[in-house]
């Protein structure tokens, strides 16, 4: 006997009903090198209907009006004309970082899609690895943990110098997110900081606006450089741009390789025009194994590692699916890029 006619009640179905489909969303792949992390699939699944590269072009006809978001890791897949073209129902593009130089945004934008970095995720990560390469340039430190434990070593030598960090001046190309809390962070160290170019709050970290960069060039012992890359700041630092500073400076890359002529950098440090640098980035990356860079004590190189710790990329994946949910509804995207 049916109990208070519950069996007819809509909220009680008789058969499972239907879940909606959830959206597709295309990534590059799976791990591996240039895949999302595996520690963020599940939470992807959640919302997504993942295919992978791989599995789009194994059966376009399928998937092709399946797919409504690109989610791009580390600049992959490779978005062309011809991959808009097999996207009819394309909405969306979220990045993973906040450089979009690997997208052609009025391209993108010519069909009617949506594109969004992930800027508020990586400022505080990268910020962190400016001052990592600056402190670890400043005192030698891959330089002294080669001495520390060389097999060789019977006495650590007395007259192993670096430079001091505390009251040195700090030039921060760039006073974005980004170059806003390296500022904090040099303010912490009791910097001197010069600025060029956006302003961010100057006032709550002591900051100097140089209007000209050749003034911050000349004043500073650490040149930092957080810009994005733009036709405007291809090859931004130069070998006049080199020359203008102290030849007891060191230059930063924390943002993109192209940013910087690194054939004048390799000559720069190879004749004393600047005495160190310290790079998370170069381009390509890698370099090729003989590249000169790879050969000089005054260089310090990481690989790209500016976002890479857990907490960051997951922040990263989270921002992006907010972004990607937000342009599927129609709502606003809170970091959307538009064409210049």
């Amino acid at each position: 006997m049916a109990l208070c006619g519950l069996k007819a009640c809509p909220f009680f179905p008789t058969k499972k009903m239907e879940q909606p489909e959830l959206p597709g969303l295309l990534v590059n792949e799976v791990g591996r090198a240039y895949g999302v992390l595996e520690a963020h699939v599940d939470f992807l699944k959640k919302h997504f209907h993942l295919i992978t590269m791989k599995e789009f072009l194994e059966n376009k006809t399928y998937f092709s009006r399946k797919i409504k978001a690109i989610y791009l890791w580390w600049h992959r897949p490779v978005v062309d004309r011809e991959l808009l073209q097999n996207l009819p129902n394309l909405k969306v593009i979220a990045n993973s970082g906040v450089g979009m130089d690997n997208l052609d945004l009025k391209l993108v934008s010519g069909f009617g899609v949506k594109m969004a970095n992930s800027p508020h995720a990586v400022s505080s990560s990268t910020a962190d690895t400016g001052m990592t390469l600056l402190l670890a340039s400043a005192r030698r430190i891959v330089e002294a943990s080669q001495i520390a434990v060389s097999p060789d070593i019977e006495c650590f030598p007395g007259n192993w110098m670096g430079e001091e960090v505390t009251g040195a001046t700090l030039g921060i190309i760039g006073m974005g997110n980004i170059g806003y809390k390296v500022a904090l962070r040099a303010n912490a160290f009791e910097m001197k900081i010069l600025y060029h170019n956006r302003k961010e709050e100057e006032q709550a970290v002591g900051a100097i606006y140089c209007k000209k960069i050749e003034n911050l060039l000349q004043q500073s012992d650490f040149v930092m450089l957080v810009v994005s890359l733009t036709p405007e700041t291809h090859k931004l630092i130069g070998k006049r741009e080199l020359e203008l500073m102290k030849p007891t400076a060191t230059l930063i890359n924390i943002c993109r390789g192209r940013i910087v002529d690194q054939d004048a950098l390799v000559e720069a440090l190879q004749t004393g025009v600047i005495k160190a640098a310290a790079l998370d980035v170069t381009y390509p990356e890698p370099l090729p194994r003989d590249h000169p860079l790879l050969k000089l004590n005054n260089v310090i190189i990481t690989p790209h590692l500016g976002i890479k710790t857990h907490k960051t990329t997951r922040m990263i994946t989270e921002e992006a699916v907010a972004n990607i949910l937000a342009a599927l509804n129609g709502l606003p995207m809170c970091s959307e890029v538009f064409p210049n």
